[in-house]
Formats: structure tokens, sequence, C-alpha cells
């Protein structure tokens, strides 16, 4: 069976935003990843998860960063 693949808006991504019980979540390049290890209380340094974190992802890493942490979908506009 084919997992089937989760979309999330904009909106919907600001939910995970790590507090409250909640997973963190940010988006790097239109896929979403589990980043809750790392986001602690939904923050990592300056960073606040629940959004596209894009440009200031890969402004301080390289892509390679990320194969650690699991994607949980794709992020839409």
């Amino acid at each position: 069976m084919v997992r089937q693949e989760r979309v999330f808006t904009r909106a919907e991504l600001s939910r995970y935003n790590g507090t409250g019980g909640k997973p963190a979540y940010v988006a790097v390049n239109g896929l979403v990843f589990d980043v809750t290890t790392v986001f602690l209380q939904g923050r990592h340094f300056e960073h606040q998860a629940g959004q596209d974190l894009t440009g200031a992802f890969l402004r301080q890493h390289v892509p390679a960063v990320l194969a650690g942490y699991p994607v949980v979908g794709r992020l839409v506009d």
C-alpha cells in the first residue's frame, strides 16, 4: 500500500508550531519536515516552527542537514 502524501497550506503548517504539545514542523524547498527534536518549545535560535524557513535555512545550512529529519508532507501555496 502506498502512503498518501500529506499536503499543507501555510495556514495548516502554522498550527504545527511546537507549542501546546504539538509537533514542530517547518517547510524548506516545498517539503515539510518534523523538526520537533531541535525546535524546543517551537523555537530554534531565532526561528519559529510552523513556517516556511527556506530562505533562512539555506543561508545557514547545507541541504544535507535535513536528511536526518522525517518528511511529513509538502507545502502548497
